[in-house]
């Protein structure tokens, strides 16, 4: 007998911005399909109307797209088992509905929000009470007749318990007692999030259900729901919970109080996609090569369900931007010149700048891209510095020694006539060596002044050939002027 062929489906609801548990389970999704040689199938749940959020239909797609996810069935490519929008499939939801109350294994209920919402206060039944489970099928007729509001809610039993099998947390067993009666269909004929899921992943043929591990309890109602209709259940993967790490060293389910938790804010922050999707992939999921940074092609290779954890994975923004770090580090100069741009642009606006100068500084340091205009802030507006940062120790320069080494820099730096870091190193270290002083004797001063600060992303000949000839030799002027009072 030929092995089904793996399918999986992400299937978000859109209601916002992409958290990144949500993008950890389309990702896990992606792999176990794409490892297998499998079906990515993208669906969009929109069947809880009031919760929609315009444009996030366009958040997931774009989402996906950036961080190579690309879906082989879905919304806007179309495939053999269409529509992939729930709200277009609303026929198909109220036909098997009704089939389960013709079966006798659903029923309608005519309970108002009002007896519900009084059950809830009283808790008496620790949920519904079935009150509407056996009406007199003359009731029923009379009630759907005069179009009395009404919901389609299955029979689960009530006695003895339902096991399911979990690809990562193994057999769990529930206590049927402890299920209601789930509503199928609403009183507005929209499916409930459960029973769309069933029968679309059914008629989809999904063979591989992965979601987070929150959704455990609710699996046994899935089951039954499969029972009922004689299909095939699916493998389940529930994935454990992503947590953040609290100031005093607890951990508690992520949320904004811990920093960015959705894929676009961790973007703006100066994150890369693929050092985000690869950092996510590492959230409840080891390789057994314990290899940390790979690609997309190295995940598919490398994924299996079986190396996912059990236990709560905890989101780590110091091993975020590590990660990020070696993505930008492992760039050609010309790549990260390309990322870099924009952030470049915040910094210096208009002026032109020697960038490839300022790449070979900052490729080797900058961990986020957010980082590079507070770096760089000095090179556009020379910070108000007190002259004693000319002081120092190591150097052994003084507000008294500085004076002279810079006029001589400025001296030697006006007659220069190839503005370069080359020409630059050649004729400072050159001066150094005439007026018999260490490099870094010279240099200091010469940093400080075009600078302004003690810490800097490069050196001086860096720092002088960014801001070019004639910045640079009006901030020298600057700062002989403090250091002579």
């Amino acid at each position: 007998m030929q092995e089904k062929k793996i399918r999986t489906r992400f299937a978000p609801s859109p209601t916002g911005f992409m958290h990144v548990g949500n993008l950890r389970t389309a990702l896990y999704e992606y792999l176990i399909a794409k490892n297998q040689g499998g079906d990515f199938v993208l669906r969009i749940e929109d069947t809880d109307q009031e919760r929609q959020v315009e444009g996030a239909v366009e958040v997931i797609y774009d989402t996906l797209k950036t961080v190579g996810l690309q879906h082989d069935e879905g919304p806007d490519i179309g495939g053999p088992y269409g529509p992939y929008v729930q709200s277009e499939r609303m026929d198909t939801y109220k036909k098997y509905a009704e089939q389960l109350v013709q079966e006798g294994k659903a029923y309608y209920c005519f309970c108002t929000k009002e007896r519900l919402a009084s059950l809830h206060e009283e808790n008496t039944f620790g949920g519904y009470d079935r009150h509407c489970r056996h009406l007199p099928q003359e009731e029923i007729d009379r009630l759907l007749a005069a179009g009395t509001p009404h919901v389609i809610r299955q029979k689960m039993p009530a006695e003895g318990s339902t096991t399911f099998h979990d690809a990562v947390y193994g057999d769990i067993s529930v206590e049927n007692k402890e299920l209601e009666d789930q509503v199928l269909l609403k009183s507005d004929g929209f499916p409930t999030y459960n029973f769309a899921n069933v029968i679309d992943d059914h008629l989809m043929e999904i063979t591989h259900v992965v979601r987070g591990s929150e959704y455990l309890s609710s699996t046994p109602k899935y089951n039954l729901l499969y029972e009922a209709y004689g299909w095939q259940i699916p493998t389940y993967v529930h994935l454990p919970l992503i947590k953040g790490r609290n100031a005093d060293g607890t951990a508690s389910k992520l949320s904004k109080r811990h920093g960015s938790t959705g894929f676009a804010d961790l973007v703006k922050e100066g994150y890369l996609p693929e050092a985000i999707i690869n950092y996510i992939a590492l959230l409840g999921w080891c390789p057994k090569d314990n290899e940390e940074k790979m690609d997309m092609q190295g995940l598919i290779e490398r994924f299996s369900i079986e190396g996912i954890s059990k236990s709560p994975a905890i989101f780590d923004y110091d091993k975020l931007t590590w990660l990020n770090g070696e993505y930008l580090r492992a760039m050609t100069p010309e790549q990260f010149t390309e990322y870099a741009m924009p952030y470049y642009r915040q910094a210096f606006g208009d002026t032109e700048a020697d960038w490839s100068v300022l790449t070979l500084i900052l490729q080797p340091r900058v961990t986020k891209l957010s980082e590079i205009p507070g770096m760089v802030g000095f090179l556009k507006d020379l910070p108000d510095y007190p002259a004693d940062f000319f002081v120092n120790k190591k150097s052994k320069t003084t507000l008294e020694n500085s004076a002279p080494l810079l006029r001589e820099s400025i001296s030697v730096l006006r007659e220069l006539p190839d503005w370069t870091v080359p020409s630059l190193h050649e004729a400072l270290l050159a001066l150094a060596q005439r007026l018999e002083v260490k490099n870094g004797t010279l240099l200091w001063p010469v940093r400080i002044a075009a600078a302004g600060q003690t810490v800097t992303p490069g050196g001086a000949m860096e720092i002088l050939a960014i801001l070019g000839r004639e910045e640079s030799l009006r901030r020298l002027e600057l700062g002989l002027k403090k250091c002579e009072g």
